[in-house]
């Protein structure tokens, strides 16, 4: 089982939104696909941002979206 839950790394990525403010990530699909490409970013050699980075990959890169190291970006801001 995932720890945290998908609901958990969700409120803490959204966290910073503004009421009425669009969700930046809005389904599990989402947060999914962001810890993914992290954990591919590490196995490919970069380093984790996290002290406590002993763990597989994928548990190191949600460890960094839960303890806010890494943001999340919408397609409209990776193009600028």
């Amino acid at each position: 089982m995932l720890h945290p839950s998908y609901t958990d790394l969700m409120a803490v990525v959204n966290k910073e939104v503004e009421p009425g403010e669009q969700p930046v990530v809005q389904s599990r699909y989402s947060i999914v696909m962001a810890t993914s490409k992290r954990a591919r970013q590490i196995i490919a050699g970069e380093e984790p941002l996290v002290e406590d980075s002993l763990g597989k990959p994928l548990s190191v890169a949600v460890n960094e979206l839960y303890n806010s190291k890494v943001r999340i970006v919408g397609d409209e801001e990776e193009e600028e």
